[in-house]
């Protein structure tokens, strides 16, 4: 009995899961790969599953997908839209919603193994078939490697794995080289003194602190960094004060940063430091901020020979015109680290999930910011058709370039 994709996207959209809770995502996927006759490893950093098919000799690939959601709240409108809430880790509760695509990715990854076992007379080696928790995090390949997944699982020849984006359904776009941005995530505690809001003269207001430091940040992208090299300094949340006439004791800033590699993190990094620490100094802070790192994502780096077999054998599969080099994304992965660790090739790739009328009309208009949702939208929602084919197919292909 093949699996119904449809049924079993509609079911994952409707109950995400937050980062490393994913835990009847990943009882869905166990009971699917168990369907299918697999052996299933569960509870890999925390709520990763990890399977194997063993098919003779030939070389070893890696298929990873990620499962966790977004704290977002859904407007899409469908009929299947999540109303889903969760903790978040300060313990707030938040609504949830599978608003990257993370739903769709392990869609197609459970159809491409069903496929691939079912035409195991064609091709010999081994796949091993990687759910990922805690991508949103940058924290979840970490987790299942420190958890012996490399050791637990035939080590790759190669890596490979696929995202979701607003592409027109149909289209894949993948690029040699840097195919996503490495990235820092960052806290920045500013520390002053609090006090009454009718005597700031008696204080040294954390909030005034908090609000120059965000505006001297931006600075580092438009006017210290070269304009014909990528950076991104984005402040995504400001936190202090509890009451309009209390002046709190400190601010909190969180930082999003991405470059294209290591050179360039080390250089704005250090700008952001000296502008933290410059501002405090300016609002006379008798303490030192404390920068403090919540994850840390190398950049995504495509093999070039690797890639270039790909995009020939989709090319083949799929026809001319079908893959596009949709540049470099300054989003960020951590995928390689699979890759990394076990010292071989990556080629992580895009495929599309919007419709192509929509998409060329919107194109034509200029209106593509404006009008076609992108990944973290509480509108962002792939046409289900034939994006979960095109999805499985791609991972097929992929997969069978490097088996024997």
């Amino acid at each position: 009995m093949s699996i119904d994709l449809e049924a079993l996207y509609i079911d994952l959209h409707r109950h995400p899961e937050l980062s490393f809770q994913e835990t009847r995502t990943a009882g869905v996927i166990a009971r699917e790969l168990g369907v299918l006759g697999l052996k299933v490893v569960e509870g890999l950093g925390k709520t990763g599953v990890a399977s194997a098919i063993r098919n003779g000799d030939g070389p070893v690939i890696w298929l990873r997908a990620d499962m966790d959601a977004l704290p977002v709240e859904e407007q899409t409108g469908l009929a299947y839209a999540s109303t889903a809430r969760g903790i978040d880790p300060a313990g707030t509760d938040v609504p949830v919603m599978h608003a990257c695509g993370h739903d769709m990715h392990v869609t197609a990854m459970l159809g491409a193994l069903e496929r691939l076992l079912a035409t195991k007379d064609e091709w010999s080696g081994t796949v091993v078939a990687v759910f990922q928790p805690a991508e949103e995090y940058g924290a979840g390949a970490q987790a299942m490697i420190a958890d012996g997944v490399l050791d637990r699982f035939p080590k790759p020849d190669i890596v490979l794995g696929q995202h979701l984006t607003p592409l027109p359904a149909g289209t894949i776009g993948v690029r040699p080289g840097t195919q996503m941005a490495a990235s820092d995530g960052l806290t920045v505690r500013l520390l002053g003194r609090g006090g009454h809001g009718s005597r700031p003269h008696a204080t040294i207001d954390p909030v005034v602190m908090a609000a120059a430091t965000v505006m001297r940040l931006q600075t580092i992208v438009s006017r210290e960094i070269d304009p014909r090299e990528m950076a991104v300094v984005t402040v995504g949340a400001i936190h202090a004060g509890l009451k309009n006439n209390i002046i709190p004791a400190e601010a909190t800033l969180e930082l999003s940063l991405r470059y294209p590699d290591d050179d360039a993190r080390a250089d704005v990094m250090a700008r952001v430091e000296r502008v933290v620490r410059a501002e405090a100094q300016a609002s006379g802070a008798t303490e030192e901020p404390v920068i403090s790192t919540l994850h840390s994502l190398p950049p995504t780096i495509n093999d070039g020979d690797a890639t270039a077999r790909l995009v020939a054998a989709w090319e083949r599969a799929f026809g001319e015109g079908s893959v596009v080099d949709p540049g470099m994304f300054t989003g960020s992965e951590d995928v390689s680290w699979f890759a990394r660790e076990a010292g071989v090739p990556l080629v992580y790739w895009f495929w599309g999930g919007v419709d192509p009328e929509r998409f060329a009309d919107a194109y034509a208009r200029g209106a593509i910011n404006e009008e076609i949702p992108t990944n973290h939208s509480p509108f962002f929602a792939p046409v289900l058709h034939p994006t979960i084919e095109r999805g499985v197919d791609a991972l097929v292909v992929a997969a069978r370039e490097f088996l024997a």
